[in-house]
């Protein structure tokens, strides 16, 4: 029978420390039993035995040293490289919309300006912008689309119509025709050189890539020179009747060079 020592408190005798037990023993706590610690200090060992954290409660999170939470922890679902962790902590697809960067250029002195691999089947529809572009002479902003056997020049219709000069106020165009011309572009503006206004503006460029689509290219442009003998603001479209799929767009200066202070860049629509 084991015996039982009953006492209202135990104090050490030095008044130092109290140790209850020796080495190797086991001390239990009986089911039912209250041991309470809550106005005293704790020192655990530097290394816990495994239990169950479900009663610990007012965690900082702030205290974690090291490590990484798992996935899992954070939300239901599958977290992957084309998932995204939401607000209801659940993982689901990364939302869709929005404008990607493809290719951002300056201009440099040069006569054409070339984009490889701009467009491919991730994208149905890209978006490019343009400021600042001028010339060293007066000239036309050329834009091709092609691929590796060569630019489209034949075959496309284009048209423009815009806002001119006082003396010209309005002046708009429709060529092509699918006929077989000389060069594929916008004729968007008849730009000019540093001492006048660069050319600002964008176009939207319709299934560049996809074979057996017809690629369409719309959009406006804003410019305005010294003489005030260009063009103020001019809307313009682009149509080819080539249904072969492009991977590839060209700007190019009817005479001279690029202006050393334009940019170009391309955007791809999120399909989805």
């Amino acid at each position: 029978m084991a015996s039982v020592l009953k006492v209202d408190k135990l104090d050490p005798q030095s008044g130092t420390a109290l140790e209850i037990g020796t080495s190797g023993d086991t001390v239990s706590i009986p089911s039912g039993a209250t041991l309470d610690i809550s106005a005293s200090t704790l020192t655990p060992p530097a290394t816990m035995p495994a239990s169950s954290g479900i009663n610990l409660t007012a965690l900082n999170a702030t205290n974690l040293g090291s490590g990484t939470v798992p996935t899992a922890r954070l939300g239901t679902g599958t977290a992957s490289s084309s998932t995204v962790l939401y607000g209801d902590q659940t993982y689901k697809a990364e939302p869709g919309g929005g404008l990607v960067l493809i290719w951002s250029h300056d201009t440099t002195a040069t006569n054409s300006i070339e984009k490889l691999n701009s467009f491919s089947s991730t994208y149905d529809i890209y978006l490019l912008t343009y400021t600042n572009i001028s010339f060293s002479a007066d000239a036309t902003d050329k834009i091709f689309i092609g691929d590796s056997g060569g630019y489209i020049t034949a075959n496309y219709a284009y048209g423009y119509f815009g806002v001119k000069s006082s003396a010209t106020p309005w002046e708009n165009s429709i060529g092509g025709n699918y006929g077989n011309m000389s060069s594929s572009f916008i004729n968007s503006i008849d730009s000019a050189s540093a001492s006048e206004y660069g050319m600002t503006g964008q176009a939207w460029i319709h299934n560049p890539f996809q074979a057996g689509s017809a690629t369409f290219l719309n959009g406006y442009s804003g410019f305005r020179n010294g003489a005030n003998d260009a063009w103020s603001t001019i809307s313009y479209w682009w149509d080819t009747n080539s249904d072969a799929s492009s991977d590839r767009i060209k700007f190019e200066s009817s005479t001279g060079n690029f202006s050393t202070y334009g940019n170009y860049k391309l955007y791809g629509l999120v399909n989805s």
